[in-house]
């Protein structure tokens, strides 16, 4: 009987961290990265290879770093939002393309709309690794001094900006005074 014990307890310990496990939200993976300064990059520009994209320009105020792609579907669904959110003038967005062909992400942005201040080329996907992306899209809110406040992952809809994001920004902008 006491040969049993062991395996039957780890048995049973494994089921009750599946059971935790499968109770958390994996959109809401802690970023290690949160209140640390964003990475350093230095990449070319979508539009312009010849151009540089890198963290100190995000350094201008409160802006969202948004991670997309051509080949993502929630991507799709997500940049009539931010279409929405920079025709309000409501944030600064950055757009990094992430693992992309260069023709059919600057194509998609002629097609749908470009939202985005400068959006950066990450062919290979360092600069998203460095970031700690898994998946796309992933939305960064990164404060006046270049630090990240906040990592929103999957797509934004219309709710998650108005009760989530946009209090986030305004409220950080104003300890800014």
């Amino acid at each position: 009987m006491h040969r049993y014990a062991t395996p039957f307890g780890v048995f049973l310990l494994l089921v009750i961290l599946l059971g935790v496990g499968l109770t958390m939200d994996p959109r809401r993976v802690p970023s290690p990265l949160i209140g640390k300064p964003l990475p350093e990059f230095d990449i070319p520009t979508l539009r312009d290879p010849q151009r540089r994209f890198s963290q100190g320009q995000l350094r201008d105020g409160v802006s969202l770093l948004n991670v997309w792609a051509t080949w993502c579907v929630p991507c799709r669904q997500e940049h009539p939002v931010l279409v929405g959110i920079e025709q309000r003038d409501e944030a600064v967005i950055f757009g990094l393309n992430y693992k992309d062909e260069r023709d059919k992400a600057v194509a998609w942005l002629n097609q749908l709309g470009d939202p985005y201040r400068l959006s950066g080329f990450d062919l290979d996907g360092r600069t998203g690794i460095d970031l700690g992306v898994y998946g796309v899209p992933e939305t960064f809110v990164v404060d006046a001094q270049g630090n990240i406040v906040h990592k929103h992952i999957g797509p934004i809809d219309e709710e998650t900006w108005k009760d989530e994001l946009l209090p986030l920004i305004r409220r950080i902008e104003s300890r800014r005074g």
